[in-house]
């Protein structure tokens, strides 16, 4: 996978959609960033990063093989990737907040935003932005913010890190369309933030106490709201609180 390296952008994914050529017959880009001006999160929140200390990218990828319909396989794909390349490298406790905030001892360190660009055939390509919190100790009114560093007292190196997280993800990505959905749920569901505890939710501006039970194919959050009565949220709809 080629990558570009820059000082200073708005946003790498904005930055990188600009090698899209109307084609799925592409190599994959990544852009990275030291410094995003306007990065962004779930919900239309900002992703803040301090320069220089962690990892903001975003990664341009083919799609041949994914239909339309299995947009949160592409999701869970990539989140579990992180996981498992942040967790070979000791970060402890880790999980994935629904629907992909990667957290770690029950603080967030990375946050990941899929964009998809849908033709007639299907998705043909991806924008996949990440943001990783690595050597940041400093959260100013963040309480649930934290890092690789806060979570472990170790530097990492962010190019290495980069290198390998990006190894990883392209390798996963390869094998999607011959995973089995329930093979990749049932993964999924393990790392989940929360999975079979009583939890607190936001919904319609009011709390809503739930057991998350894992997610649907189409990426919604499956909810036991009581003794056996389950429902289905999606994103828009609710929001688990800390």
């Amino acid at each position: 996978m080629r990558i570009i390296k820059v000082n200073a952008i708005d946003s790498t994914s904005s930055f990188v959609k600009k090698f899209y050529e109307g084609t799925a017959n592409f190599e994959p880009v990544c852009v990275r960033a030291i410094t995003q001006t306007a990065g962004r999160g779930q919900r239309g929140s900002n992703w803040m990063s301090k320069a220089g200390e962690n990892l903001t990218f975003s990664i341009l990828y083919p799609q041949k093989k994914l239909s339309i319909s299995k947009h949160f396989m592409l999701s869970a794909t990539v989140s579990l990737a992180v996981v498992r390349v942040l967790d070979d490298i000791g970060v402890p406790e880790l999980k994935v907040k629904w629907p992909n905030d990667i957290l770690s001892a029950k603080k967030k360190i990375g946050g990941i935003l899929i964009e998809n660009i849908v033709r007639t055939e299907g998705i043909v390509a991806s924008v996949i932005g990440i943001g990783l919190n690595v050597n940041q100790t400093e959260f100013n009114n963040l309480p649930n913010a934290g890092s690789l560093k806060s979570v472990t007292n170790k530097n990492f190196d962010l190019d290495e890190l980069l290198e390998n997280l990006i190894i990883r993800i392209e390798r996963d990505l390869e094998a999607l369309p011959f995973i089995s959905t329930t093979e990749l749920l049932e993964m999924y569901a393990q790392n989940m933030f929360r999975i079979n505890v009583v939890s607190t939710f936001n919904f319609n501006e009011q709390k809503l106490n739930g057991i998350i039970r894992g997610v649907t194919t189409e990426g919604k959050l499956n909810l036991e709201i009581e003794d056996g009565v389950f429902k289905t949220f999606d994103l828009k709809e609710i929001q688990l609180l800390y």
